[in-house]
């Protein structure tokens, strides 16, 4: 038997696994590879939970879109050992973030260095770079002690980058500049450093110049976070005390925290609590990302792990809790600022019977991102849905993205809209002024124009860099959004950084796409909350024969009603079927129509009977006609189909 098997390793060397298979010899061959493996998986862990705090480094990459964070987080886990060369994404896990080729999720992994003769443990957090995701980066910011600022030596400093520089400054973070793609024949690596240099004063010495993709310089920036980062301020003799910065849902395990452990050490077995829930929980599984999970026993002061303690839901496991020993006293961490959503869409079920389905995969999604709010709404022509609030039209796209991928799910989304503020007028039973503000972003509650005091809408301050050819172009299409210019400064002689006051709502829909399309792709944009502007805004209101549709109306400012209601009442004509009776569309501000379109009934030919006789048969005959139609137009109801409002609410 045994030379059989020996002449099957020898013929068929690449497919060993299936000819075990059929000859049911798994066992004999598996046996020695298992045992390596759990030997050299418990010296992993012995290494990792004998490291010192003072061996230890948290740090982040931060960078624009399209920077290289991805490449280089790629090339830091092969020169660490910790994946095979010649892998890509492997922090990327996403399948929303494979096809679009941008990072969506903060995803970690804990790396062993060796310098000077000694391990040092790199955990390492790979953030995204959209501004729509800025909540990742600022999460993952509060568990390092620096950051690899990452610029493009061709591309040069972008708006995403500015912001994320400030960030980390913010923070107090240590920052070690890095240009990337230094390979490009358009690379441009002095201009750059220039760049860095002027807008935050980086001595151009310090910056470190790689090629990710054909890791060049890698190991510079493995020398420079052992020397130049700090260890984390953590004591291991302390009570234990985590913060939880990130969690995700397993089908199997249920919610996984991900925690920086600040002081002491968890185990498995112990039994924890949570200040925000005051639910106890009993540690199950603790694991180590590298990237894939890593069991282990232990975790300690300084070292980022996966936590699994039975969390079943999403208000369990809460960002920006601390964990602590059950029946211990500490003092809880600081955390950080939750997200604000920016941007408000309606999500509904196709049918009612997905109605359980669609809120379990809500939940769960959640769970893995939480910056999106929820609020559950109801919709008379749409059924029960949920009003979800985003950071921005990206972030709205990937969670849809991931609704239909990630559980099969293909809700309708309804039009996005922003939260305006709305100060009533005081009345006797109610004089108090901050009772008389309410918040509003669904259209459907907008309150009548008289009882309306003053209205304010949110504001951004937007910050765009531009290649100087394309100013003018950009200037017009911010005065057009009702921009109002803060400052304007030269980067180098062929870049300009702009900075406007912007409304929201001018912002989310498609001020990005039309930025890049008249600046062929070169001007970057990102944005940041400068809170609510008093303004002159009113509730665009859609009539069908009279009738208010609360689904189809918005909210819009006086100067821009009448173009958004011409071209609202144009889309309605085109989608709404004609039936036996006419229909009037109507868009109005405070009960004056500001455009109209009609759409002629179906007519039946009452006359076609009539072969001959006196006129006045005709005649009667078509009065008839009339007055039917009158008395139906006077009783119907508009029946329309739910496909068109699905039509109308998705464009």
């Amino acid at each position: 038997m045994y030379k059989n098997i020996r002449l099957c390793i020898s013929l068929f060397p690449k497919n060993i696994g299936h000819i075990c298979r059929e000859n049911h010899l798994i066992p004999v061959f598996h046996l020695g590879r298992r045992k390596n493996s759990q030997h050299s998986k418990e010296r992993n862990e012995a290494n990792f939970s004998e490291i010192p705090i003072e061996r230890i480094r948290n740090f982040s990459i931060i960078a624009h879109v399209d920077h290289g964070k991805s490449t280089l987080a790629d090339r830091l886990l092969e020169f660490t050992g910790a994946i095979k060369s010649g892998q890509n994404q492997i922090l990327d896990k996403l399948q929303v973030e494979r096809e679009r080729g941008i990072t969506v999720k903060a995803q970690t992994a804990s790396l062993l260095y060796k310098y000077n003769g000694e391990d040092y443990l790199l955990n390492l957090i790979d953030t995204p770079g959209h501004v729509d995701f800025s909540n990742e980066v600022s999460r993952s910011l509060s568990a390092c002690q620096g950051v690899i600022l990452l610029v493009d030596a061709n591309d040069g400093v972008q708006a995403q980058t500015v912001a994320n520089f400030y960030l980390a400054f913010g923070n107090d973070l240590v920052i070690i500049p890095v240009l990337n793609k230094i390979d490009l024949k358009n690379a441009e690596p002095e201009r750059v450093c220039n760049q860095l240099q002027t807008l935050f004063d980086i001595n151009p010495n310090d910056v470190l110049k790689i090629s990710a993709k054909l890791g060049l310089g890698i190991d510079d920036v493995l020398k420079r976070i052992v020397t130049n980062l700090p260890s984390p301020v953590a004591d291991k003799n302390a009570n234990f005390r985590g913060l939880l910065f990130d969690s995700s849902y397993d089908r199997y395990r249920g919610a996984l925290s991900l925690i920086y452990v600040q002081d002491g050490s968890i185990s498995i077995g112990d039994n924890i609590a949570s200040f925000h829930s005051k639910k106890e929980y009993e540690v199950k599984t603790l694991s180590l990302l590298r990237p894939d999970e890593v069991p282990v026993d232990k975790l300690v002061a300084g070292q980022i792990g996966l936590l699994g303690c039975n969390m079943r839901s999403s208000k369990e496991a809460h960002i920006g809790d601390t964990i602590y020993h059950k029946n211990t006293s500490v003092e809880p961490l600081s955390g950080f600022h939750p997200s604000k959503p920016m941007v408000f869409a309606g999500i509904y079920p196709m049918d009612q019977s997905q109605h359980v389905n669609i809120r379990s995969a809500i939940e769960k999604l959640t769970l893995n991102d939480s910056a999106v709010s929820v609020e559950v709404d109801t919709s008379p022509a749409l059924g029960q849905g949920w009003r979800l609030g985003f950071l921005g039209l990206l972030h709205l796209e990937v969670f849809t993205q991931r609704l239909q991928q990630e559980y099969s799910m293909d809700p309708i989304i309804t039009a996005p809209s922003v939260t305006y503020k709305i100060k009533l007028k005081p009345t006797k039973q109610n004089m108090k002024d901050d009772s008389n503000v309410i918040l509003i972003n669904n259209p459907a509650n907008f309150p009548d124009h008289l009882q309306i005091e003053e209205c304010f809408e949110p504001m951004i301050i937007g910050t765009i860099i531009t290649p100087d050819k394309y100013l003018g172009q950009i200037i017009s299409l911010c005065m057009e959004r009702r921009g109002v210019q803060k400052s304007a400064n030269n980067i180098d002689n062929e870049r300009v950084i702009l900075q406007y006051e912007l409304p929201l709502c001018e912002v989310v829909l498609d001020f990005h796409d039309a930025l890049k399309t008249i600046s062929s792709g070169y001007a970057s944009f990102d944005y940041e909350d400068n809170g609510y502007q008093s303004s002159n805004l009113v509730k665009l209101a859609i009539l069908l024969n009279g009738k208010l549709i609360d689904e189809l109306s918005g909210i819009a400012h006086i100067t821009k009603a009448q173009t958004i209601g011409r071209r609202m009442v144009l889309k309605l004509k085109e989608m709404i079927p004609r039936q036996l009776i006419h229909i009037a569309i109507q868009a109005t501000v405070n009960g004056k129509v500001v455009a109209r379109e009609n759409i002629k009934p179906f007519r039946k030919d009452v006359t076609a009977k009539l072969y001959g006789g006196d006129v006045t048969r005709r005649m009667k005959l078509l009065a008839q006609q009339a007055a039917g139609k009158k008395k139906m137009r006077m009783i119907a109801n508009i029946s329309l189909p739910r496909e068109t409002f699905i039509d109308v609410l998705k464009k």
